[in-house]
């Protein structure tokens, strides 16, 4: 039995699990909404493409299943960018679907085209580096090649963006519907099969004094929270953590140094460069922000284990006296078995010392009494439970102890503006928890328009809108750095109470403590899409250099 490409398509996301898909149409791709129209798949209209795959890498982070977004020919996909490169840096397994022109078209100036003949937009270099895989389908004798690829790739541990152009035409061909039946939906997690060094590792931190495990993203992606906490919690090891990694450990742990980065409090920074001997660098990519710009002094005169599944990391900015090839819960899963033979435990007085030190509330965060505040009362009231998207960053890190692993999403990868609230309307349509999506007045403005998708599918977030009338992190550059030479960074906002009521949404704007208390007290965070809006003082900057 044979069916239209634009069926088999369909039928393609749901074995991917798939049961949103975001996109916009257009005339292009109409052939695969059509076909969705009888589905189980939900389609998710955005406002914009740029939505459409933040959703989806919301969806993804959440859901650990593929988000697929979808757009038109021409400029539908090349609104895609952004949101396909942040799902690049952040190894997220999104698919994206876009329409191209008929084959027979191509190089004859079809509109929208995008086939690189003639002088038409050549979409396969545009995203030639911001995917993991892009094809322009041509043909359908080799869609199952095409489809496998695709598979492998999403479904593997070190995922990313594939994007599949499919020509109008080719959408209406028709093909074997068993063509599915050929390709294995299994998740395939490659490791290497060399000798896991268990004696060299307990050796290592045998002769260690105060051995320091530094969590990354790789760590969260392989599940290893229990395993990695049940050994440091043994044997008494610390563990500092990247931004992607917070809760690895509870930050709230005696054990916690919480994370290490460049807009981070000093903890473990401090502690690392003070009192170490033994870094255990578990899934951590070692980049520009956890590294402070690759500053020797974390790695000077210390001893390096490197675990991480992905070879490309390993050696990458240092050189580790053991590397290890491996996923990172199977190598503390080993580790935690007898087979790897005793460990000697360490004395936790110094981390408490250092904790004790270097957590006090910093003189120069006296300008932040308020969202210091909220932010404390938000994680007393939910415990852990909440997901939060944050574009922001500083605040969460200086102010926000992050209690569980996969409830704190930061948006660091490309770190781009506009990302939250879309990426949290995404997130949940996969989870029953509640979602924050948390943000400046600048990134909001590039986004806003997308809490209309979160009502018009009534999808509960919470926005908390950080309103200091600039573009806080430049003014505070241009501050540092420029000699307060204010240029392109101020604004006047409108009036948000009026952009919550157009919206038909819950509004509540935070200006002291008793605002604060009033919102999670009346505020249905559940059921609710909210927007809150917290004042800040534009004058008042946090106290770190990034080096630019």
């Amino acid at each position: 039995m044979n069916i239209k490409v634009s069926e088999l398509i369909v039928k393609y996301l749901g074995k991917l699990g798939a049961k949103h898909v975001f996109g916009i149409p257009g005339a292009h791709i109409l052939p695969l909404y059509d076909a969705m129209y009888r589905s189980q798949i939900t389609s998710v209209l955005p406002k914009h493409e740029q939505g459409a795959a933040f959703m989806a890498g919301g969806y993804a982070r959440m859901s650990g299943k593929t988000g697929v977004c979808i757009a038109t020919a021409g400029p539908g996909a090349t609104n895609l960018v952004t949101g396909l490169a942040n799902a690049y840096m952040d190894s997220l397994p999104v698919l994206a679907l876009t329409g191209e022109t008929p084959t027979y078209s191509f190089g004859r100036g079809a509109l929208q085209e995008s086939s690189g003949e003639g002088s038409s937009i050549n979409q396969h270099d545009l995203f030639r580096g911001i995917t993991r895989y892009n094809t322009l389908v041509q043909r359908t004798d080799y869609l199952l090649t095409v489809l496998r690829k695709t598979t492998g790739i999403l479904l593997s541990k070190k995922p990313g963006p594939v994007l599949l152009s499919l020509p109008y035409n080719v959408l209406k061909e028709t093909v074997d519907s068993n063509l599915l039946e050929h390709i294995s939906f299994d998740a395939v997690h490659s490791c290497s099969a060399a000798v896991f060094p268990a004696d060299d590792i307990v050796s290592l931190i045998n002769d260690a004094r105060h051995p320091v495990v530094i969590a990354g993203y790789g760590a969260v992606a392989s599940g290893a929270e229990e395993s990695l906490s049940a050994f440091c919690v043994k044997w008494n090891i610390p563990v500092a953590t990247t931004l992607k990694a917070r809760g690895m450990l509870p930050e709230t742990s005696d054990l916690s140094l919480g994370v290490l980065g460049i807009t981070s409090n000093e903890l473990a920074f401090r502690y690392i460069t003070e009192k170490a001997d033994l870094l255990i660098i578990a899934g951590a990519s070692f980049g520009e922000r956890t590294s402070y710009n690759w500053n020797n002094e974390l790695i000077k005169d210390k001893k390096i284990i490197q675990i991480d599944n992905n070879v490309e990391q390993l050696n990458k900015v240092f050189t580790a006296d053991i590397s290890i090839d491996a996923e990172v819960k199977k190598v503390f899963d080993l580790l935690n078995s007898s087979r790897a033979g005793t460990i000697s435990a360490k004395d936790p007085a110094e981390v408490s010392h250092y904790r004790t030190k270097y957590l006090n509330r910093d003189p120069m965060d006296n300008g932040f009494m308020l969202i210091n505040h909220f932010l404390g009362t938000l994680n007393d009231h939910f415990n852990g439970e909440a997901a939060v998207f944050d574009d922001n960053i500083i605040y969460m890190q200086r102010f926000c102890p992050v209690l569980k692993s996969r409830s704190y999403f930061p948006n660091s990868g490309i770190s781009s503006l506009g990302h939250a609230v879309p990426a949290a309307i995404g997130a949940k349509l996969a989870t029953e928890r509640p979602v924050i999506a948390l943000l400046g007045d600048g990134g909001f403005q590039m986004c806003c328009m997308e809490i209309m998708t979160a009502v018009n599918y009534n999808v509960p977030v919470t926005i908390i809108l950080l309103n200091n009338a600039s573009l806080g992190l430049v003014r505070k550059n241009q501050f540092y750095n420029y000699s307060g030479r204010f240029i392109a960074s101020e604004f006047i906002n409108p009036d948000y109470r009026k952009l919550a009521e157009s919206f038909g949404i819950e509004y509540f704007r935070v200006a002291s403590d008793e605002d604060a208390a009033s919102v999670f007290k009346t505020a249905d965070f559940r059921n609710n899409i909210n927007l809150v809006e917290l004042i800040l003082d534009k004058d008042e900057f946090p106290n770190y250099s990034s080096g630019r």
